[in-house]
């Protein structure tokens, strides 16, 4: 490799290996199902002043009384289950590419044919199954539906891949690590075959017993420039009907990092180039620890400093992650 002087390319881009739809939201009964569209609506409400205000008008009575007494007057987005219904259903797609040691793009042939070796000595090693393994326990385990999960009655899954059907009891799989479950090897199968073989198209329905009435989580839009008017919070929606972004499915289904440094503290977190956790504003794959992605791709490809079996499939996971990684 020396003699070649093997650079990263300023160009190296990989597409998403896992490729979910986005998801829809349906209201219905946990006996007797009839699913219907969960429209998402608006409402108005006269909320109170509660955020912290400045000292100066904190410690003076009769400033704050004049700053609470001001009406918090605010539009909404809203999703929730009917009055006559007690659970979310929550449907998706999700295709699975093989094909991961071709590059999309990369304007440097020789580092191709290294990176090419490496992916293939990889899958020759290990069948992408630890992977494919943790990519189906967060599909058995619902992790997909996010707030939606908490504190639901029961959550079911049930996935779809051609003639094979899955049904999954979510509170028997951790949130927090990857055990060996024999429940999810079939599926683990099905992403296997799909990421070394040819594509696998999965249908994953969720079920989330939530009670007659309650609020359910769509997507949460952002809302770029200025054209917010007086609505405060946007939900994501498809022709009226509650949804999540692709995004968001994404996310969750990559969560699958229990090999970054702060494990222990933070426990697993979503495949990313410098283990980023926004919600948390921290980052736990740092460059000058070299536990990044790029310290990482760089040693193996330029260096042939071959890591740990663990960060091996954390690499893995990041060109099935996708993205633009040239110089």
């Amino acid at each position: 490799m020396a003699d070649k002087k093997l650079t990263t390319p300023s160009v190296l881009a990989f597409e998403a290996k896992l490729v979910p739809s986005d998801a829809l939201m349906y209201a219905g009964n946990w006996e007797k199902g009839d699913w219907q569209p969960i429209q998402v609506g608006e409402k108005s409400v006269r909320g109170t002043i509660s955020n912290r205000l400045k000292a100066a008008t904190a410690n003076d009575p009769a400033k704050l009384d004049a700053e609470v007494s001001k009406a918090n007057l605010q539009t909404v987005d809203v999703a929730a289950l009917p009055h006559d219904a007690d659970t979310l259903k929550v449907t998706f797609s999700l295709r699975v590419l093989s094909g991961l040691h071709v590059p999309s793009t990369c304007n440097n042939p020789d580092y191709q044919q290294v990176l090419a070796d490496k992916v293939r000595d990889y899958q020759s090693e290990t069948g992408f199954k630890e992977l494919a393994q943790r990519y189906a326990h967060n599909i058995a385990n619902g992790r997909f539906l996010w707030r939606n999960r908490v504190g639901a009655e029961q959550v079911k899954v049930v996935v779809t891949a051609g003639e094979k059907q899955f049904s999954f009891d979510s509170y028997e799989f951790s949130l927090h690590d990857f055990d060996a479950h024999p429940d999810v090897t079939a599926l683990a199968e099905v992403i296997q075959y799909g990421l070394t073989e040819a594509h696998a198209l999965i249908h994953v329905e969720a079920y989330c017993q939530l009670g007659e009435g309650q609020a359910v989580y769509p997507s949460q839009e952002l809302v770029m420039g200025g054209g917010k008017g007086d609505k405060s919070k946007f939900l994501y929606q498809l022709d009226g009907q509650a949804a999540m972004h692709s995004q968001k499915i994404g996310n969750a289904l990559r969560t699958i990092d229990t090999w970054h440094p702060a494990y222990d503290e933070v426990g697993a977190i979503a495949i990313e180039p410098y283990g980023s956790v926004t919600n948390r504003g921290a980052a736990y794959r740092q460059p000058k620890e070299k536990n990044d992605f790029y310290n990482l791709l760089d040693g193996w490809m330029l260096k042939d400093k071959t890591p740990t079996l663990e960060q091996q499939h954390y690499i893995m996971a990041m060109l099935i992650r996708g993205g633009v990684f040239g110089a």
